[in-house]
């Protein structure tokens, strides 16, 4: 899940007091701890696996249920984070049997939402019209789920789940909470886990959302080049590929409005019941074609922005009056306050056609969370935390981050580059057995299909005519969330991990 600017809810800052001592008379701070001093916190708990069984893809599947910690090294040898994990295991001991690292995004989000949203034996249902905070954290069988053919590991990057840093605030955010620091923990996290679970001789696979879209071309990349691990195969759900096509620091690229308005056509289609491929396709060629040109074109050319009002109006679904104003030029912020205008609700930058209702409808701009938000972070988090302490017995006082805004607000992003995809070229341009597959829902404005599909485009062809299959389905950014398109996933990423 990536952390979208216009979701994020304002937090109220507190302010922290040092003790004080009086020393003859006089208030004295108390001594600071040394710097290189690591933080005095109690243990979790040892590792711990129970047998399971679900039912998957008509058959039942009994597994190991793992709860457990990797620890972060420095290169002093010293432990200065604990990564928790869930692993999925099926036992035989098969080398030739799959297993697969799964990783959330945010920053600052668990990989809960892969787990009991995607992929995982386990489901709790979560980003559709009608789900609420208030319902039951309830787990059942995920007959979606990816266990039936390939182990699965979730990581929770330090700050996240229960994963946790031992050294102080500055610290913390200078070893974990940037860009280039978390690929290379989180790379050492994976080599770790498979020498202690006695799994590199294992085939293995990467799958990340959102912003873990982000991490995992580059994870690839630094297993292969820097700690000689080979990855078979990348499965990028709703990616944060490449944040300078989205970035506003320029006036002069159209990119920000050609990203954004095949996801807004896409949900309007589907709100009248009309959405396929074949107008999709027709919407992708309009908006890489006549829009991209006339957007170039400027306000000097009257009928080029008479041609834009008049064709986004009619993908949009918008006011006219609104489209006129704007040129045409329509935002996110702006497309979900006021689609959903006349019935007073407004939609989620995660699915656009999943609304809540405005508690502040004549505001000029939006104050409430974002409604997918609002309505997912109670149950998974109950749901999560019920099956690591009831069922499995991995018993922590700690608080599980589902979704950790501080770490949202610590990440130092750097310069806007194109980083993952970078990465993810050379990694496929050295191992042609790596398989590579993009997978979108049409609906999602916070990571909108169309910037992967112009991004894949401009790519080489390696050799091949499909060397990274894209596949969009009905939905928005947790489009597994819906059990058709969840089923339509798993069925591809299958067909991704029998290309090895």
């Amino acid at each position: 899940m990536k952390f979208h600017k216009i979701a994020s809810v304002a937090f109220l800052g507190m302010l922290l007091l040092a003790p004080v001592h009086a020393v003859g008379g006089q208030e004295k701070p108390a001594p600071e701890k040394k710097a290189d001093d690591l933080l005095d916190l109690p243990p979790l708990p040892a590792d711990k696996t129970i047998r399971q069984s679900a039912r998957i893809g008509g058959q039942v599947v009994s597994y190991d249920a793992t709860v457990g910690t990797v620890p972060v090294r420095d290169e002093k040898g010293r432990v200065i984070a604990d990564v928790t994990y869930t692993a999925y295991t099926v036992p035989g001991g098969d080398p030739r049997r799959p297993v697969t690292f799964a990783f959330n995004g945010g920053p600052g989000a668990s990989s809960v939402y892969l787990n009991m949203g995607a992929i995982g034996p386990r489901h709790v249902q979560f980003g559709a019209q009608g789900d609420a905070p208030s319902d039951a954290p309830i787990a059942t069988d995920n007959a979606n789920s990816w266990l039936d053919f390939t182990d699965l590991v979730f990581i929770d990057p330090v700050g996240t789940g229960f994963s946790r840093s031992r050294l102080d605030a500055d610290k913390t955010k200078a070893a974990f909470y940037a860009n280039d620091p978390d690929i290379k923990y989180l790379s050492k996290v994976v080599y770790d886990w498979l020498v202690k679970a006695g799994r590199l001789r294992s085939p293995k696979y990467l799958v990340g959302e959102s912003y873990g879209g982000y991490r995992v071309p580059r994870i690839a990349f630094e297993l292969r080049s820097q700690i000689g691990v080979g990855i078979n195969g990348i499965v990028m759900v709703s990616p944060y590929l490449d944040p300078a096509s989205d970035d506003d620091a320029t006036a002069l690229s159209p990119l920000p409005w050609m990203i954004e308005l095949p996801s807004m056509a896409a949900a309007n289609l589907e709100r009248k019941g009309q959405l396929t491929p074949q107008t999709m396709a027709e919407i992708e060629g309009y908006t890489r074609g006549e829009f991209a040109a006339d957007l170039l074109k400027g306000r000097a050319d009257q009928e080029a922005t008479a041609r834009i009002v008049a064709r986004v109006t009619a993908l949009t679904g918008l006011d006219p009056a609104l489209v006129q104003r704007m040129g045409g030029r329509i935002d996110t912020a702006t497309f979900l306050r006021e689609v959903h205008r006349a019935d007073s609700t407004i939609g989620s930058v995660y699915d656009s056609n999943v609304t809540a209702f405005d508690p502040f409808p004549w505001s000029s701009r939006q104050q409430s969370n974002d409604p997918i938000l609002d309505a997912l972070i109670a149950p998974t988090t109950s749901a999560m935390v019920d099956f690591v302490t009831r069922e499995v017995g991995w018993k922590t006082d700690a608080r599980y981050n589902a979704l950790s805004y501080a770490v949202n607000r610590a990440w130092d992003r750097g310069r806007p580059r194109d980083t993952p995809v970078s990465d993810l070229r050379k990694a496929i341009a050295n191992d042609p057995r790596m398989g590579v597959m993009i997978a979108h829902g049409w609906d999602d404005l916070s990571c909108p299909f169309f910037a992967s599909r112009m991004i894949v485009a401009q790519m080489p062809a390696f050799g091949q005519i499909e060397r990274v299959k894209m596949a969009v389905y009905p939905g928005g950014h947790m489009f597994y969330s819906r059990p058709d398109s969840g089923a339509a996933f798993k069925r591809d990423a299958r067909a991704l991990f029998h290309l090895n």
